[in-house]
């Protein structure tokens, strides 16, 4: 075995990672699958970490200035429930043992919300690097709005373990570029460098110097040449935690697989050693006559007086807490609104009032202008909405107006300027809504949205509340071209679970989707017009506010107690609807329902769908300027879909739209086609 290295490091901690190592790999044993490589190489900077840095208490694994620690490297998952058992948040050894099994908090990558102590929901690489920046960036903004002279109720630090693997990623380049411009010191990760991938040496396709990558992102970079020297390791965390004005990457030399039979090979990745390989690799480490999930008593004493510890730092912190709330009960009461996730009272009623001052009837508004109004709108009562752009907020009409940009002069700002950085902007988002106390939000064109799908999938598996303000929804772009017109995108977010999309109609619909999506408990993908619609104003058309909560309503109803037949619609559509509507009056009964979220519809009961879609009315005709699929369960089989099969083209907005069938007089004579 490799020196301890110093007598600051003992038997005990060396005690203290082989147990880290080898429940890891008796969890991947048992479960036939998994990666036993990555645990093994970097048990001891992981524990260095966790046993002399991480401030946190397992016993509330929700306490608001914990150091928050995220496995980047997420097929390292058994290391973490390994540490998780130790430091007592309630993961039992049966647990451990379930690893990668059907209901068992211990799953094949860590997953938020599922297991205690798991930060973010990690696996995709180069996502966990980038969701620490937000989870950094949230700890200065806070620090920044609530801290007082004598009360630092927020000053924490964000730390993860990355590996080659994240580091190839591009996310993690775009968040690790945009970490060493807004200058975050209190972000430190270490990178487990061992030179190896599923397909053999990184150096086949990673020959690049890490070092000075980083240092070229104005970040503190150093190097720790042997991982398992747990003093290195600790003597540059010390170093990193001086470091106030950049972030840091720590570069720690380690062996994939180290102690086993598969040491430094590709077969150490993703797969169990093997009954023969396991029993080598305990040899190695001295436990040869130790059976699996072994746990020393002298190891596990120690993890339970480190617990104790830590219980008694976080109940200082909740006297200096209780302290802060005496002497600046203001800012208290709205900490704990904001940590709540409590939004104030009468938000609803005062969105709509201003909204109806802000569209009048006859007004006619694009609904990324009617966005732009309702964030200034709801930014006045909600000081947790924070967000930008993707270098388009001219366009997204997403800037906060009177609030400067965040920075490392300006932490307390609202405005981010992300830059051409879509993905990485989408994972930066996730980490700001993991902190707790902020409504993130960020824009780009919705075309461009395939570049924001990874960070999008994860804030519906992590059900976190960020919304997505997604403009140029349709071949209305116009003269761009079909490389800026969406058309599949609408269908393929529609595709991801919990991610609620609204597509609304008007200024109106628009005020109220953002009423729905900071209420909301998970992300929202709000799909705005670039050109002018006219407003649906409340007078004339009375449930428009409410119909928007509902997810589809019937915004127009027919002349009769029934229709002859329903058109549905979203977004710029539902004025081509109700055009046509009354260019069939007096010859056809035509009901016209807005339909801004199907996600929203489908929550609803089925006898409030009954009133919307009667079952008797089969002649529907549904419209929308992108692909048909999934249209087909709203249209019915004895309905028509007008829709947009094919890419668009370089044209004035107009032209398009006529050239592909998106006109009144088509959509009347599709309606009058149903009756036969």
């Amino acid at each position: 075995m490799t020196p301890i290295g110093s007598k600051v490091f003992n038997r005990k901690d060396r005690a203290c990672v082989d147990t880290l190592r080898l429940l890891a790999v008796d969890m991947v044993e048992k479960a036939k699958s998994g990666h036993p490589g990555f645990p093994l190489g970097a048990a001891p900077m992981a524990y260095v970490l966790w046993a002399r840095f991480l401030r946190h208490d397992p016993s509330r694994p929700d306490w608001p200035d914990r150091d928050r620690f995220v496995l980047s490297a997420g097929h390292g998952s058994a290391l973490l429930y390994a540490f998780l058992h130790l430091a007592g948040y309630g993961l039992t050894m049966d647990d451990l043992k379930n690893f990668r099994q059907w209901g068992s908090p211990t799953p094949g990558h860590p997953e938020r919300g599922l297991t205690p102590g798991v930060e973010a929901t990690t696996g995709p690489l180069g996502h966990g690097m980038a969701m620490g920046v937000g989870l950094a960036l949230a700890e200065r903004h806070m620090a920044a709005r609530f801290n007082r002279p004598g009360f630092a109720i927020f000053d924490h630090h964000t730390y993860a373990l990355v590996s080659d693997g994240d580091l190839m990623e591009g996310v993690a380049s775009e968040a690790a570029s945009l970490a060493g411009n807004q200058g975050l010191g209190k972000l430190i990760y270490l990178y487990d460098s061992n030179d190896m991938t599923i397909e053999g040496h990184a150096s086949l396709t990673f020959s690049e110097d890490v070092r000075v990558r980083f240092t070229a992102y104005n970040w503190h970079v150093s190097l720790v040449s042997d991982g398992e020297d747990l003093q290195s390791v600790k003597v540059a965390l010390d170093a990193a935690k001086q470091e106030t004005d950049r972030p840091t990457l720590i570069i720690c030399r380690t062996k994939l697989g180290a102690g086993s039979p598969k040491e430094d090979t590709p077969g150490a990745h993703g797969e169990p050693l093997g009954a023969e390989g396991l029993s080598a690799t305990r040899a190695h480490y001295g436990y040869g006559d130790k059976g699996p999930f072994f746990v020393d008593e002298r190891v596990a004493k120690h993890f339970r007086e480190q617990a104790q510890a830590r219980a008694a730092a976080r109940a200082r912190w909740e006297e200096t807490l209780a302290a802060y709330g005496r002497e600046h009960p203001v800012l208290a009461a709205e900490l704990k609104r904001r940590l709540g996730a409590l939004l104030p009272d009468g938000l609803d009623q005062a969105l709509a009032a201003s909204a109806r001052a802000a569209f009048p009837k006859g007004a006619s508004v694009a609904t990324r202008v009617a966005s732009g109004k309702a964030i200034n709108i709801l930014a006045k009562s909600l000081p947790e909405l924070i967000g930008g752009s993707a270098d388009l907020a001219p366009s997204n009409k997403t800037l906060i107006e009177g609030e400067d940009f965040v920075g490392a002069l300006r932490p307390d700002a609202r405005n981010f300027h992300f830059g051409v950085r879509e993905q990485g902007m989408g994972a930066i988002l996730n980490g700001l809504a993991l902190h707790g106390g902020l409504i993130p939000y960020g824009g780009t064109f919705l075309v461009f949205s395939d570049f924001l799908r990874p960070a999008v999938r994860l804030s519906a598996l992590m059900a976190q509340k960020v919304v997505y303000v997604l403009t140029h929804d349709s071949v209305g772009v116009g003269e761009d071209g079909p490389t800026h017109q969406p058309v599949e995108h609408l269908a393929a977010l529609r595709a991801i679970p919990d991610l609620v999309v609204m597509r609304p109609a008007d200024a109106h619909e628009t005020v109220a989707a953002w009423g729905l999506a900071v209420a909301g408990p998970g992300p929202t993908a709000l799909i705005l017009s670039r050109q002018n619609l006219p407003t649906l104003h409340p007078d004339e058309y009375p449930m428009v506010t409410e119909g928007v909560a509902k997810g589809a309503y019937v915004l127009s109803p027919s002349e009769g107690p029934e229709p002859g037949a329903i058109i549905v619609a979203t977004g710029s559509e539902v004025h081509l609807a109700l055009a046509a509507q009354g260019l069939l009056r007096g010859k056809r009964d035509v009901r016209v329902v807005s339909m801004p979220s199907w996600e929203l519809f489908e929550r609803q009961p089925a006898g409030y769908k009954e009133t919307v879609f009667p079952a008797a009315v089969t002649r529907r005709l549904a419209l929308e300027a992108g692909r048909a699929m999934g249209w087909e369960r709203y249209a019915g089989p004895g309905g028509k879909i007008l829709s947009i099969e094919t890419f668009g083209r370089s044209a004035p907005a107009g032209v398009i739209f006529g050239n592909l069938g998106f006109t009144a007089e088509n959509v009347a004579r599709l309606a009058d086609s149903l009756f036969g």
